[in-house]
């Protein structure tokens, strides 16, 4: 069970390590964060899908990024 102190890496025992959690907790953060949809703008409106795919929940746009973390310089004209 998580807790306040480990966050989303509560999952995890001690045999795996501190760092490993800490990277994990990194990797959970920005793939359940929520981001601005670069076609619509609408605000947080672009939701991850599965690994790569990011998907807006406003107008309906998928877009191709970055696997845990999606990068919106990629389509500003």
């Amino acid at each position: 069970m998580a807790t306040k102190k480990v966050k989303a890496a509560g999952k995890f025992s001690a045999k795996h390590g501190k760092k490993l959690r800490d990277i994990y907790n990194k990797i959970y953060k920005s793939v359940k964060k929520k981001y601005n949809c670069p076609v619509c703008a609408k605000e947080k409106a672009v939701r991850r899908v599965s690994f790569g795919v990011w998907e807006c929940k406003r107008c309906e746009t998928k877009f191709a990024s970055g696997a845990f973390e999606f990068r919106e310089r990629d389509f500003k004209k």
